[in-house]
């Protein structure tokens, strides 16, 4: 196996096991990413990184539970208006690039922290749910 092959099974293996929560924030990850080449590529050029945030944010967009009520409602209104800004963005409006970096850093941070409290939550019940508790 070359390089290229190892580190495709590696995050083929890291995605597969990672929770829903931990995949959100992979998504935030590389969308951290595509926003960030965007913003260091020549003003020509950094539409290809822009349609890449914007497939990641629809894809966020359609991932939510539209039953949970407020807090889907709440993200689907922000993710609407990232999809409006990067519209623009591409469009030549780089300066709102900035601002879309910065709401896309806030979420990502609120998800790291949820998808850790998550994790945390279930290492402290899995040993209960096995019967490894002390009587």
């Amino acid at each position: 196996m070359n390089a290229d092959e190892l580190r495709t099974r590696y995050l083929r293996e890291r995605v597969l096991t990672a929770s829903p929560a931990q995949r959100v924030v992979m998504l935030y990850d590389r969308l951290t990413l595509d926003l960030t080449r965007a913003a260091a590529a020549s003003a020509a050029r950094p539409s290809e990184h822009i349609d890449h945030a914007l497939q990641i944010v629809a894809e966020l967009r359609a991932s939510l539970n539209d039953a949970v009520g407020q807090p889907g409602e709440n993200l689907a209104a922000i993710y609407g208006y990232l999809l409006r800004e990067l519209i623009a963005v591409r469009g030549g409006d780089t300066a709102r690039l900035a601002g879309v970096t910065e709401i896309v850093e806030t979420l990502r941070y609120a998800w790291t922290k949820i998808a850790n409290e998550l994790a945390s939550s279930a290492a402290v019940a899995a040993p209960l749910a096995a019967g490894a508790w002390v009587s």
